[in-house]
């Protein structure tokens, strides 16, 4: 029989948007396409109104403030139009078992064949000749923003296919169906004409409610496709409003769960800002009695827009950047951003936390916030993801007035990622601190000068050192004058450091200073070797500390606290730690055992040696590593043998006592010449828009452990995190996949002890 040209009878009869409960038969509300359509209108006017100006200053757009706000309302009315046809209509009824079959459509054996969002670009662009008198109103950028406020736009696990949606075979239909006749379409055609200003009148055209397979491949896309070549778009203004939606949407959809006024909640949220008194109070309570140091008084008195402070380990730069909040960020959000979440985690609790209203992001922070509260409330890709939950998490950042987090939350954006975009109003009115710049890679550090490029707000840079060509790429992305501010000189030139090279390990001067009542930091270069390590310091009855990066990040965040906490009591203490001490650990050792790594990562290390000045000079003991490897990703070893000859050359650069100037003039001179990334989705993607991978790529891989299926089974989504292993990404596959997007690590493979974390079975 040849398919009927007008679409299935739909039961109940009106377009959904979403998923409803049996216990609702009226389906009123957001759950309905115009209802959920016109919460999502509201809320981007909403977000465009109470950003107002400082959406046009923050991110140097020269299209006027009409413009913006009738872009982003009419991106916001077309970005679910596609929901309008047979496929998704039978998927959202699937769980409503009480409906016959013909009414419901099960995804999992017959999906729909193109996703609604980017069957929204190709209706829209059929109604194209009436949209297009919307008042105001850029068409194109709606159309693209409206395409990808699902990011799955032109991309596919984090790369470009330049795909205008993926139209799937084994659907079992070889048609699509359109509801462009129906009531409730109807309904949404008034709704644009009373809310945006469209014309009452819509162009005669030739619409055909059933769209064949081959149809939608060869002309439907192609006609779109052919239009966005030839398209030059303002690449920021595209950006803001792609952004504007992916916010306002979160909202919109949050808004069918929970009963708010959409209005008046984001207008209370973001005008939460921060005061000097606020300021005042952190800096009070982590200064104590002493007065600022003058370095950090020229932070707010001698700061730029844009600022870069030079300044050693403990040398007080974190104080330092919240009085140079004072004069920068009031008025506005701050984002304290961090390398890792270790960093993060620790710069929260040691400043913000009960002192002002902040919220710490990153993605495993409620892991970290349940845990440290047991010790210390006397004294804190494109696989799948818990979105729902991570839309919620972020709208904290919404109403708080300092968010600290890792640098992933900010620059993020660049790319796509999911929690900067839900952040993005919060982002909008923020001055902003970037901290261990020093430590990025290419690929982030890239996104950092395209940020500097692109925002106009107030950036503090922080690092022990700039290399030359570093300062000079920041002076030309920044392209206004900017100021750096040098650390304290009496602080960086205390002799704080003897370098000793040692052919092997010298255990006897770690028990030496152990009896001596000393605080031994142990840092070996792999996971393997520092277990060994560990286990030797535990026949010698040497009651050591063992962290790295392999455990489930429940026991890791436990490991860091006992780490972290040793070092702060009165009594001797041997940690044996990996490459996650470089910046993860705020301590003062009084002895440093490391093996040769490269200067840089050698630098950061030493910082951990005598942070807290005894008076004194203390011992530093370098040994080599034999694990040599090049390319890394095919041997598993940390660093080259250039890498490793730099950081040798550095240890005997050196005689008798040492300080940190000496040590970031000397990495300066080396002046290494990095090849920082330039492409980023969100502002060079034009139409596009998919997640892609901020960093470079990593050797590692994000794993749940097969052992602990049974107890995972049990938990909700937000608890999966601490479970999470990071594993080298070699002999992976095959490994099967959770439902959540994390790899399984067979048992058979990878072994896991709390005391020693995860390790592989020979």
């Amino acid at each position: 029989m040849p398919p009927n040209s007008t679409p299935p009878k739909l039961e109940p009869d009106i377009l959904l948007a979403k998923s409803s409960l049996p216990g609702n038969p009226d389906w009123k509300g957001t759950h309905h396409l115009v209802g959920h359509t016109a919460a999502v209108v509201e809320s981007v006017t909403t977000l465009v109104d109470t950003l107002g100006p400082n959406l046009l200053q923050q991110f140097g757009l020269s299209r006027d403030f009409e413009t913006l706000r009738a872009t982003a309302q009419l991106a916001a009315y077309l970005h679910d139009w596609g929901k309008a046809n047979d496929h998704f209509q039978m998927v959202v009824r699937n769980d409503l078992t009480s409906l016959p079959a013909q009414y419901r459509r099960n995804p999992l054996q017959y999906p729909q064949m193109i996703r609604h969002e980017v069957a929204s670009v190709l209706l829209a662009w059929e109604f194209r000749d009436w949209l297009s008198q919307c008042p105001n109103a850029d068409l194109m950028t709606a159309i693209a923003a409206a395409g990808g406020h699902h990011l799955k736009l032109g991309g596919k696990q984090g790369r470009d296919t330049s795909e205008l949606g993926e139209v799937r075979e084994g659907t079992g239909d070889t048609c699509l169906y359109w509801y462009v006749h129906h009531p409730y379409f109807r309904k949404l055609i008034r709704y644009g004409v009373r809310t945006l200003g469209l014309p009452r009148e819509i162009p005669p055209f030739r619409f055909s409610q059933r769209w064949e397979i081959h149809e939608i491949k060869r002309e439907k896309r192609q006609a779109v496709l052919n239009a966005l070549a030839d398209w030059e778009p303002d690449t920021t203004f595209l950006a803001v409003i792609k952004a504007l939606l992916v916010a306002g949407d979160a909202i919109g959809s949050a808004s069918a769960q929970v009963a708010i006024n959409i209005q008046q909640w984001v207008q209370e949220e973001l005008a939460n800002t921060l005061t000097e008194a606020d300021l005042q109070r952190v800096i009070d309570a982590r200064r104590g009695n002493n007065p600022l140091r003058q370095f950090q008084v020229d932070l707010k008195e001698k700061s730029m827009r844009v600022t870069m402070a030079r300044a050693g380990c403990g040398t007080g730069k974190t104080l330092g950047a919240y009085n140079w909040a004072q004069r920068h960020a009031i008025g506005r959000k701050l984002f304290f951003c961090y390398p890792t979440t270790g960093t993060s985690t620790e710069g929260f609790l040691d400043y913000v936390h009960n002192q002002v209203e902040a919220e710490l992001l990153h993605s495993r922070s409620a892991v970290d916030l349940e845990l440290a509260c047991t010790g210390e409330e006397v004294e804190n890709g494109d696989g799948e993801i818990n979105e729902a939950a991570q839309k919620l998490d972020s709208f904290k950042a919404w109403g708080a007035k300092v968010n600290v987090c890792t640098v992933d939350t900010v620059l993020g954006l660049l790319q796509c990622n999911r929690r900067p975009l839900y952040c993005f109003p919060a982002i909008t009115n923020a001055a902003f601190v970037f901290d261990e710049v020093h430590c990025y890679d290419d690929a982030l550090f890239g996104a950092l000068l395209r940020f500097l490029n692109v925002v106009k707000a107030p950036i503090l840079l922080m690092s022990a050192s700039f290399l030359p060509a570093q300062v000079e790429a920041i002076r030309k992305a920044v392209g206004e004058p900017i100021e750096i501010i040098q650390g304290p000189q009496d602080i960086e030139h205390l002799l704080r450091y003897r370098f000793h090279e040692r052919a092997q390990p010298d255990w006897e001067r770690v028990k030496q200073e152990l009896a001596n009542g000393g605080k031994v930091l142990w840092v070996c270069n792999r996971v393997n070797t520092a277990i060994a390590v560990y286990q030797q310091a535990k026949a010698w009855g040497l009651r050591p500390l063992l962290y790295h990066s392999r455990f489930r990040y429940g026991d890791r965040v436990e490991h860091h606290r006992a780490v972290v906490d040793a070092f702060k009591q009165n009594q001797p203490v041997l940690a044996v730690t990996t490459q996650v001490a470089e910046m993860s650990l705020d301590l003062s050792a009084t002895l440093l055992v490391t093996q040769i790594a490269d200067p840089a990562g050698l630098i950061q290390r030493l910082g951990r040696l005598n942070r807290q000045y005894c008076g004194h000079a203390l011992d530093a003991l370098f040994y080599p590593d034999d694990k040599v490897g090049f390319p890394y990703s095919k041997v598993g070893f940390p660093y080259s043998a250039d890498k490793l000859d730099e950081g040798l050359k550095l240890v005997r650069g050196f005689s008798g006592e040492v300080n940190q100037a000496q040590l970031a003039v000397w990495l300066e001179k080396l002046n290494i010449q990095g090849t920082p990334k330039n492409h980023f989705v969100w502002l060079d993607g034009k139409w596009k828009t998919y997640p892609a991978p901020l960093r470079e790529a990593r050797h590692t891989v994000t794993a749940l452990l097969e052992q602990d299926q049974a107890e995972i089974a049990q938990l909700k989504s937000s608890e999966l995190p601490r479970y999470t292993v990071p594993l080298p990404n070699k002999n992976i596959k095959g490994w099967p996949r959770h439902k959540k997007g994390y790899l399984i690590a067979p048992k058979d493979q990878w072994g896991y002890d709390p005391e020693f974390g995860a390790f592989e079975l020979k």
